[in-house]
C-alpha cells in the first residue's frame, strides 16, 4: 500500500495475476492500460486497474481477440466505428475455425475408420478428395 490507498506495484501485479511486467508496460504503451499513480517514477495499480487487466486476459483467452480488437472494444463507438462490429468480425473468424476444424475431423474420423492399410493410397474418398483439389 502506498500514501493510504491500496496500490499495487507492476512486479505485485504480475505475480498476483501470472501476467510479466513487460506484457503491462507494452499494453500501456499500446494504450490498453493506465497505471493509477505513479511514485518516483514506479507505476502503480489499483482495483480498477486490476478489474482492467483481468478483462483484457478474459477477452483474449476466451474471446479470442486481438489486442487491437480489445483497444477498439475499451474505447467504444468512435466516429470510424463502434465496438460491436469488431465482436462481430471475431464472431465470423471463429465460426470459419469451427467449420476448418469439423471438416478436419470428418477427415481424422474418416481415416481412422478406413478399413484400408494406407488410406492416403487405397482410399477411394480419399483418392476422389485429391482428384477434387487437383481439378480446381
Amino acid at each position: 500500500m502506498y500514501e493510504g490507498k491500496n496500490y499495487l506495484t507492476i512486479g505485485e501485479v504480475a505475480d498476483r495475476l501470472g501476467i510479466s511486467a513487460p506484457t503491462l508496460r507494452y499494453w500501456e504503451e499500446r494504450g490498453l492500460l493506465q497505471p493509477a499513480a505513479r511514485q518516483s517514477g514506479r507505476r502503480l495499480y489499483g482495483a480498477a486497474e486490476l478489474r482492467r487487466i483481468a478483462l483484457i486476459r478474459i477477452w483474449q483467452e476466451s474471446g479470442m481477440l486481438s489486442l487491437d480488437e480489445i483497444a477498439t472494444v475499451l474505447v467504444g463507438r468512435t466516429d470510424t466505428g463502434h465496438w460491436r462490429e469488431t465482436v462481430h468480425g471475431r464472431l465470423a473468424a471463429i465460426d470459419e475455425q469451427i467449420d476448418r476444424l469439423a471438416r478436419a475431423r470428418a477427415y481424422l474420423v474418416h481415416y481412422l475408420n478406413c478399413p484400408r492399410d494406407h488410406p492416403a493410397e487405397d482410399c477411394p474418398v480419399v483418392r476422389g478428395e485429391v482428384d477434387s483439389y487437383l481439378d480446381a
